[in-house]
């Protein structure tokens, strides 16, 4: 493992289906048309989308020679309003929608009770020791609604294995 592929290994995770946590690919019933690792120069249009970046990185030194890298996920969540619509694009269905949405990503992120690996990918992923593990903060719907798209930035931390260097 290296901290390059970081956000690939995250980006795995976060498509995976069939693992008794929720799908969020619209491919597997999901509500999520696009996942993809870092944000293109272009975002599609019309389709729901999250882009998995990563915002920190740091290593902490333990045991001499033992480090451990650590990152700072920021997943940009995008709705397009009419989303989800029956053809009526009410804007309180869409944020109904996209609440809906999030919370089975918060879902997935969380991971199962046992395991907080995300498969292994990660030493621990969403733990930290003030008890935050994840936030989500929406874009004031007021502004956002006008512009045709909700948006939410989800962020949590993610420790990789240790290392000796």
């Amino acid at each position: 493992m290296s901290t390059a592929d970081a956000v690939a290994r995250e980006t795995a995770w976060l498509t995976t289906f069939g693992d008794g946590l929720p799908a969020l690919l619209s491919a597997q019933a999901g509500p999520w048309d696009i996942i993809q690792a870092y944000m293109p120069r272009t975002p599609a249009a019309q389709q729901t989308q999250i882009y998995v970046l990563r915002r920190k990185l740091s290593t902490a030194r333990f045991a001499q020679q033992r480090r451990m890298a650590s990152y700072g996920f920021h997943l940009s969540c995008v709705w397009p309003i009419g989303a989800t619509s029956t053809g009526a694009g009410l804007a309180e269905a869409e944020q109904q929608a996209f609440d809906t949405a999030i919370g089975l990503l918060v879902q997935r992120i969380e991971d199962t009770v046992t395991d907080h690996t995300h498969g292994g990918r990660f030493l621990s992923v969403a733990e930290t020791p003030n008890g935050t593990s994840i936030d989500v903060e929406y874009a004031d719907p007021a502004t956002a609604i006008p512009t045709g798209y909700l948006t939410a930035a989800v962020t949590y931390t993610a420790d990789d294995q240790d290392y000796t260097a």
